[in-house]
């Protein structure tokens, strides 16, 4: 062969020599293009874990939030109805108050006209009816009277203006009543003023009882 024909023999022994190298080479990478592909996926695996977890928690302290409110509003919203309904119950309080005065001079006019002349009577009858009428408007507004004659003392509903000795009563019961006590929708609007009669070891009334 001559020199053109031999170096054309070299240079394509030279290219098939190459070959396999590049070969390999190509594989080499995508290997370790794959490796870091999968690295990167673990990667992302690894800090998506975290991230969830916060959100969880984060949901978590939200749904508090909110049953926590809500507890708060319905709070308010049973408050706002007892208000209005005590506002309801004792709105007339003061009015009852204005109104005792005229009740109790009726029921002295009443004292006052006993006696057997008889105009005094029917005046007293004229009284009495007024007097009648009058305690039943104030019941039909929830408003009933404290006469606790015989009953035991109870401070919370009497006011105990002396003590007297009873044999024939209970110690500390209510023997006379100077003054009757008045109650609206349960409520004292006014203590009854009453005379107890006396322990016969002659200690005081037991404001406690």
């Amino acid at each position: 062969m001559n020199p053109d024909e031999n170096k054309a023999v070299d240079e394509v022994q030279q290219d098939v020599d190459q070959a396999p190298v590049e070969e390999g080479v190509s594989e080499s990478g995508e290997v370790e293009v794959k490796a870091e592909e999968g690295a990167i996926e673990e990667n992302s695996a690894d800090s998506s874990a975290p991230v969830d977890t916060e959100l969880q928690a984060e949901i978590a302290r939200y749904k508090d939030q909110v049953i926590r409110l809500q507890a708060e509003m319905e709070n308010v919203r049973r408050r706002s109805e007892m208000d209005v309904e005590k506002a309801h119950k004792f709105a007339l309080e003061r009015f009852v108050k204005e109104l005792l005065p005229v009740v109790d001079s009726l029921e002295k006019a009443i004292e006052m006209a006993s006696g057997d002349d008889e105009a005094l009577a029917s005046m007293r009858q004229g009284i009495e009816l007024t007097l009648n009428m009058f305690i039943s408007a104030l019941g039909k507004f929830k408003v009933e009277q404290i006469d606790p004659v015989g009953e035991p003392f109870d401070p919370q509903f009497h006011e105990a203006m002396s003590m007297v000795d009873a044999p024939d009563a209970e110690p500390n019961s209510v023997v006379a009543v100077m003054q009757k006590g008045y109650c609206l929708n349960g409520r004292l609007v006014r203590p009854a003023m009453v005379m107890v009669s006396r322990a016969p070891s002659g200690s005081k009334v037991d404001e406690t009882a």
